[in-house]
């Protein structure tokens, strides 16, 4: 975090989007620890389908909840470093403080709407499925999904916090010009 940027700003700013960021990072740490067991599960099924020509009944299931639990946990700690693509063809051409303008319009009008409105729908789809004990209907298995179906209104939930610190610090580069984080750009 840059110091220069936060100067001037308002301690009680700094506080929340330091606290943010560091919530975010712990959680990405926590997350990126669902690649254990995944490649576990990935591992145990190889060795019992092709060594012992005994498939499993759980592996299915367990990689895909696994994986898209990871996937979409792991949105909270891709914002914070800024790993989600953005189209840089024009965006180095604007001066810092229209790239923060851009920013702060952007997460005001498109992020918090569609990401509240994602949090509700899997909010509502996971309650459901908690309430009728909803099972999967993809192996013989058949585990319950509501853990599963959690994991979206989590995810959002950490997303948007993270987008309340991501809104800040765009406020920031809109007043000031200057960045609080530095990205690292990364080339597709």
């Amino acid at each position: 975090m840059r110091d220069d940027a936060l100067g001037s700003v308002d301690n009680a700013i700094k506080t929340i989007i330091i606290t943010i960021d560091r919530f975010t990072d712990r959680v990405g740490i926590l997350i990126s620890w669902l690649a254990v067991p995944l490649v576990a599960v990935v591992m145990f099924e190889v060795v019992s389908r092709y060594a012992f020509n005994a498939p499993t009944l759980f592996a299915f299931d367990m990689t895909y909840m696994l994986y898209g639990a990871l996937f979409m946990l792991g949105a909270g700690p891709a914002l914070l470093r800024g790993a989600h693509i953005r189209t840089d063809f024009f965006w180095d051409k604007f001066s810092p403080k229209t790239q923060g303008w851009i920013d702060l319009i952007s997460y005001l009008v498109f992020f918090f709407p569609s990401f509240g409105l994602l949090f509700l729908v899997g909010l509502e789809e996971a309650v459901y499925a908690y309430t009728i004990n909803e099972t999967s209907d993809q192996t013989p298995w058949r585990p319950l999904l509501w853990p599963f179906k959690f994991t979206l209104p989590i995810a959002c939930s950490v997303v948007l916090l993270q987008g309340i610190s991501e809104c800040l610090k765009s406020w920031i580069k809109a007043k000031s010009g200057l960045e609080v984080v530095q990205h690292e750009k990364v080339e597709v």
